[in-house]
């Protein structure tokens, strides 16, 4: 299919999807775990059995956190293209568990077995896999964004709601990490309060891709890699031809497949400012500035407003996100250096770039600013002369119990309680969702909050709910 689906065919094709898309009984040949299967696993070693689909890449490095932890058992490994140079390197660390390519046959095959699955696929992909492991009673680790649309985050909130002993965790890892508990901290301490801007950046070179954004059509039909299963790693999305350009990592500028800037690392970078100031869904989302804007990838650079309204004793917040090399939000007078926290994960074993302004946040309040980095960086207050004088009036900040991947699997074990479960990053999810709706459609969306609708735009209403799946995938959208 070469050219972009027209707004016409959109609307009718959408308004089918949502007529489809009702609530019940989902995959009734599968049968969910058995008692049994639960109390071997928590009796034995006190491991959890843990499956692990999408194992090169971002994927191998997740399974390899869970490793370290000493508290899972990798009992399956699961990738469309295990042929691969990275899915080899993974097979050859754990020849115990065993491999498939499609994760509908592990669980078929292996349903008993598994207790947990972690997800590290491409954004598009991560939906079918962990509606069809809370529908088997499996709990779920999938890294972030949760889901590429709204609609999809909808449903997994509400498949993890009625699967209620299922575990969910995204994979925010800063979550877990000392600006969570800082956060929180300073939140109930009364030192962050009053909030009414927040400015969020990501100004590293774009590493998923060098294209130019004059873009006709897609890339044309390439030879698909031996041995590379083509048809299941497009799961629920429209056909498209396999080319090198949707592979190993550039699928995320491709609106059809993944969430660009704002998804990748909006979750690292927003996460705690959204869930402890309560924003939930803005009723605004305008794209001040898109360059290189086209119907196919992500722009080059993006200034995206979203606006949330008061809540309860909080004042309205305004969220403004820049992403772009050169794109640079202004920074108050005495901002200091931008440092690069040393313990952001590196993907599939590649360097953080320097950028004239590291990815972070910074956060206006009434009284006070704060300036953060991303993941599990502290915040500052700034100017120093300012930190200095509120120094012994900042409270002690509890320190983490356990990592983001030790977290989830505790959880599982009912030793802790996740700490970005699909309901506290579902909502999170739908924001950058909405963002990309208006950076796709290049145009302001008012949101109505309690409803769910788009209120001034048919067709971007209509995209909340995104294309129907592909013949074949419909049962994924039932619960």
């Amino acid at each position: 299919m070469k050219n972009a689906v027209s707004r016409c065919d959109f609307l009718k094709k959408a308004g089918l999807a949502t007529s489809g898309l009702v609530l019940g009984g989902m995959f009734p040949n599968l049968s969910a775990r058995s008692e049994s299967s639960a109390k071997q696993v928590f009796g034995t070693n006190d491991k959890v059995n843990l499956a692990c689909v999408g194992i090169s890449n971002r994927g191998g490095e997740i399974l390899r956190e869970f490793n370290k932890t000493g508290l899972a058992n990798i009992v399956a490994l699961c990738d469309v293209d295990l042929d691969s140079k990275g899915c080899r390197k993974t097979i050859a660390e754990f020849p115990k568990a065993r491999l498939f390519r499609d994760f509908r046959e592990m669980f078929d095959k292996m349903g008993g077995d598994i207790d947990a699955v972690s997800v590290g696929t491409p954004d598009h992909s991560h939906f079918p896999i962990c509606m069809m492991a809370m529908a088997l009673g499996k709990h779920v680790y999938v890294e972030k964004p949760m889901a590429r649309t709204f609609y999809e985050a909808e449903l997994m909130m509400r498949a993890a709601q009625k699967y209620a002993k299922v575990v969910t965790q995204v994979g925010n890892q800063g979550h877990s990490g000392e600006n969570y508990f800082q956060f929180k901290a300073w939140k109930e301490a009364g030192i962050i309060k009053d909030v009414t801007e927040i400015t969020a950046h990501m100004n590293g070179a774009r590493r998923w891709h060098p294209w130019n954004p004059d873009i006709k059509q897609y890339p044309p039909a390439e030879t698909i890699p031996s041995g590379m299963d083509w048809d299941t790693w497009l799961m629920t999305v429209r056909h498209h031809d396999f080319n090198s350009k949707y592979h190993n990592g550039n699928w995320r500028c491709w609106y059809d497949f993944g969430m660009g800037a704002l998804g990748d690392w909006g979750a690292h970078i927003l996460d705690t400012a959204h869930e402890f100031l309560d924003l939930g869904l803005p009723y605004e989302i305008d794209p001040i500035k898109l360059e290189g804007h086209n119907d196919y990838f992500f722009p080059m650079a993006s200034t995206i407003k979203f606006r949330f309204p008061k809540r309860g004793s909080m004042p309205p917040v305004d969220v403004t996100w820049y992403d772009g090399v050169n794109n640079i939000p202004p920074v108050p007078e005495g901002y200091g250096v931008s440092e690069l926290d040393p313990n952001i994960p590196l993907v599939a074993g590649g360097k953080i770039q320097p950028a004239k302004l590291n990815p972070g946040k910074i956060i206006y309040s009434k009284d006070l600013i704060f300036k953060g980095g991303t993941h599990s960086s502290p915040l500052h207050i700034i100017p120093e002369e300012k930190a200095k004088a509120l120094s012994s009036k900042l409270p002690e900040v509890p320190k983490s119990t356990s990592n983001h991947h030790e977290n989830f699997l505790l959880a599982c074990m009912g030793k802790e309680k996740a700490r970005s479960p699909f309901e506290i990053f579902g909502p999170l999810n739908q924001m950058f969702s909405l963002g990309v709706m208006a950076q796709r459609m290049n145009t302001k969306l008012l949101f109505d909050r309690k409803t769910k609708e788009i209120t001034n735009n048919p067709f971007a209403n209509a995209l909340l709910v995104g294309e129907p799946p592909r013949k074949g995938w419909e049962e994924f959208y039932k619960i």
